[in-house]
């Protein structure tokens, strides 16, 4: 659902990042950013006040509810690093065999720390659910 909370805001993703105050957890989401800015070649929004959002699409479900959501994106949580694989449909077994130390939502990855992961492997997911999504959605900039 794109509720208040999913909604992106002016907030700056770099001003967010140096907020967070676990230092790995700091480090490894310059990490992403730099990561994710590549692979997108997109700067990111804030979307809501954890998620750090590259690109974006607009939806229309059967059932009629449609709203505007992150194309991919991470969120650097307390606990781990939550990478976002939108929309989720995509069966990614066979990289994510390959990943390394991480657990599976529907549409992300919840990461302890980069150092758990190869990061190469990480890149190619991103890029598969980017180009998955793509397949669905018109996605843009944001």
């Amino acid at each position: 659902m794109n509720d208040a909370k999913t909604k992106a805001t002016d907030v700056d993703p770099v001003d967010f990042i140096a907020a967070v105050e676990h230092p790995t957890r700091k480090a490894d989401a310059h990490t992403l950013d730099t990561l994710f800015r590549e692979i997108t070649g997109w700067v990111p929004r804030m979307w809501g006040p954890t998620l750090i959002g590259y690109g974006a699409y607009d939806y229309t479900y059967d059932s009629g509810h449609s709203g505007r959501s992150l194309a991919t994106g991470f969120s650097p949580r307390k606990a781990n690093q939550v990478v976002y694989i939108m929309p989720g449909y995509l069966d990614l077994a066979e990289p994510l065999s390959r990943l390394g130390k991480h657990k599976l939502g529907k549409a992300c990855l919840y990461i302890n720390k980069l150092a758990d992961v190869d990061i190469d492997v990480l890149a190619e997911i991103i890029r598969l659910g980017l180009a998955d999504l793509q397949t669905r959605w018109p996605v843009d900039a944001g």
